[in-house]
């Protein structure tokens, strides 16, 4: 009896992770196809299609899969998906941001608006914490791509303002307006990339609602805490 129920305990956990993984999968098709249909179908011509394919690529998504949601941008019957924003304060103050993809604004908003208010939070107006956000663009490399001062010399030369280097790789940050012309560029000196994203201190908060995309807030905690807690 021991063995069985460890074997479903397993089965239980593997099971939650593929949902989350299915979870996770789902929300970047959503963003290639909507990256595709607004910008064309070819990633060389479009740097949020290229963007939401490096994300893609970076979560282990299946090639098959990256080319089925942007062929899905071409057909009449893709669902039109609205962009937006919701802005607030979290538990003890902090500042949040939640970013959306939605073809139901009311079934969204009241899903955030929920989620705040039994967080002991509240949402805000537009504008209400955007200041406090700094948005920048964010490149990582291996540390296999060169040397500190190599990448840095590709990083500026790319168009980048900043590069950190540490034992986990190279991490880029330029002008999230410049993603596209830095990418291309750091691609031709460096190589693909690790992963790329768009940066304002983003934490894993309502990922669990179909439709939001990215959630940020300015609250730090150290590499430990954050580790406790993803735990």
């Amino acid at each position: 009896m021991a063995g069985h129920s460890q074997f479903k305990n397993i089965m239980h956990r593997k099971g939650a992770q593929d949902a989350k993984r299915s979870k996770v999968f789902a929300k970047l098709a959503r963003e290639v196809t909507v990256a595709a249909k607004i910008g064309g179908l070819d990633p060389t011509m479009n740097a949020r299609l290229r963007l939401a394919i490096l994300n893609a690529r970076a979560e282990n998504m299946p090639k098959d899969n990256i080319d089925r949601a942007i062929k899905k941008a071409a057909g009449a019957d893709t669902a039109n998906f609205d962009e937006v924003r919701y802005e607030g304060y979290g538990p003890g103050g902090t500042a949040v941001i939640v970013e959306a993809l939605t073809d139901n604004r009311n079934r969204t908003a009241s899903v955030v608006r929920s989620i705040f208010t039994k967080a002991g939070g509240a949402m805000g107006e537009t504008g209400t914490v955007g200041f406090m956000f700094e948005r920048l663009g964010e490149i990582s490399y291996p540390l296999s791509a060169g040397s500190n001062d190599a990448v840095l010399e590709a990083a500026i030369e790319a168009g980048a303002d900043d590069v950190e280097s540490d034992e986990e790789g190279h991490f880029i940050y330029f002008a999230f307006e410049s993603m596209g012309e830095v990418t291309k560029a750091l691609e031709a000196l460096l190589g693909a990339a690790e992963k790329a994203q768009s940066l304002m201190k983003m934490v894993d908060l309502l990922e669990d609602d179909d439709d939001v995309q990215n959630v940020y807030t300015n609250m730090e905690v150290s590499d430990e805490v954050a580790a406790k807690l993803a735990g």
